[in-house]
Order: C-alpha cells, then structure tokens, then sequence
C-alpha cells in the first residue's frame, strides 16, 4: 500500500514594514467617541418627546374643556328668554379671593323636554365652585326645567369645566360693556323705572366671556409648587338672539349694524 503524503502548504512571510489587519487605539477611540455623541442625541431627542407629550396632554385636556364650557355657555346664550316675572337677565360680579368668579342665571328655550309635563323652557344659572373632595374650583352649570318659586335656585347641578383660574362675564347695552347687568336683591316691579340704568332690566345685545383655565392641573395641585403656571385663557362674544331688544334700557334698542358689529369684535376662541 502507498502511503500518500500530504504536502504542507507553505504560508507566506511576511514582508518587512507591512502589518496585519485590525484596528488601531486611535480609530477605536474615534469610533467610541461618535458612538457616544449618537447615543447622547438619541437620548435627548426622546427625552424632549416625553417631555413634549407631558407638556401637551395636559393642555389639549384644558382646551377640550374649554371649547365644550365655551359651546354648552354659548347655546344657552343665544336662546335667552325671561327667567320670571321679577327677574329678566342677572349677571353678577363676584369673587372667590383673588380669582374672578362671576355668575349668570337667566331661563333658555335651548333644552330638550326629558319627562312629561316639560317644554323646552328651563332656568340656567352658570357658576363657580369647588370640585368634590379637592381645593381646585370648576365650573358649574344648574338647570331647573319648572317654574319655581324662587327662580335664582333648585333644579339638579352638573359640572361643565375643572381646573377653573377665574371667570369673567361683562354684559353689552349696544352702547357701552358693563360688569353686572339686573339686580337679584329686588323687585324689577317696585324698583326699575323708564329711567332707569340700561344695564338693570331687560337683556344684553351680548355677552363676552372669558374662562380661564389651568394649564397644568397635576402640577397645580402640587402645593410644594411656589410658582404656579399663568392660566389658559379662552373667550367668545355670544348675541342673545331670542332676547327683545326693546326691553333693555338705554341704548339697546338701536337698530342698525354698528353696534352689533362692535358687539362681535374680538369674538372667537382665545
């Protein structure tokens, strides 16, 4: 038998001056370094996102509340009608402290009968207090869809907006803008003459609302927060459209455009 003798394959040398493949401490020190910069922008660029996202949801959250207070306030407005025979339209200036919290009663035709024996006439009253189990305030809405004896009260509450700042109600004659408008302490019958103040009986041409809202409830409930964040403001003019013009005093049966284009200068979301 023959043996067969495997030849040993020679590798070749080297040559003198020339080195093997691979990666020097430079190169290596280099590609760490870049390597670090993307890791450093990836880590910002998500860290700006999240923070982006905290720093929206809440807004958006505020915004939604506000465009639904805005339009429930809205709709009611413009169907206004008598709230009784002693009291037409009362706006109130108030305040809770240092925040701004005016409130509103007067009667709608904007309401859908839900039990036998009601129309679409309902008395509405808008106002501020606080949220259940918390110091935070909202806005709150009260509807009573009968005649009652005391048209300022009853009926069942329902909260529109949380996280309240403040809310601001001025009343338009067609001549000049007033902070209060009625007088819920009298009697319009023993008390309103022919000359009387424009701004004590009848209705507003319109009303400019200003709602102002947390922009970060979470962080305002924090009370290690020394500084809190300048509120949302939000604000629309609304024309009573069913109201009579005749019956206001003053200035407000004026007939022509100017005064109502005055009245819906500024009108529109904040």
């Amino acid at each position: 038998m023959r043996r067969t003798v495997q030849k040993r394959q020679k590798l070749p040398r080297l040559k003198p001056g020339r080195a093997r493949g691979g990666f020097t401490l430079i190169e290596l020190t280099i590609s760490a370094a870049v390597a670090s910069i993307i890791l450093a922008a990836s880590y910002l660029c998500l860290s700006a996102g999240v923070a982006g996202q905290k720093l929206i949801e809440p807004r958006t959250e505020a915004l939604q509340s506000a465009r639904v207070a805005l339009s429930l306030m809205s709709a009611d407005l413009r169907s206004a009608c008598s709230l009784s025979p002693d009291f037409d339209f009362v706006g109130e200036q108030r305040a809770i402290g240092e925040m701004e919290a005016d409130n509103l009663d007067f009667a709608t035709h904007y309401y859908t009968p839900k039990r036998p024996g009601e129309g679409d006439y309902c008395q509405v009253s808008y106002f501020v207090d606080k949220e259940r189990g918390s110091e935070r305030f909202s806005l709150f809405r009260r509807r009573n869809p009968h005649l009652a004896p005391d048209p300022l009260s009853g009926g069942s509450r329902e909260e529109i907006a949380r996280g309240l700042r403040g809310l601001t109600l001025e009343y338009y004659d067609g001549l000049d803008w007033y902070d209060n408008w009625g007088d819920a302490t009298v009697n319009k019958k023993l008390k309103y003459t022919t000359v009387a103040a424009p701004n004590l009986s009848g209705f507003p041409e319109a009303v400019r609302i200003t709602l102002m809202l947390d922009a970060n409830p979470e962080k305002a409930t924090d009370k290690t927060t020394e500084k809190k964040e300048p509120p949302l403001v939000f604000q629309t003019v609304v024309r009573l459209e069913l109201a009579d013009s005749s019956a206001a005093g003053g200035g407000s049966g004026s007939s022509d455009g100017s005064s109502s284009a005055q009245a819906g200068q500024g009108a529109g979301g904040g």
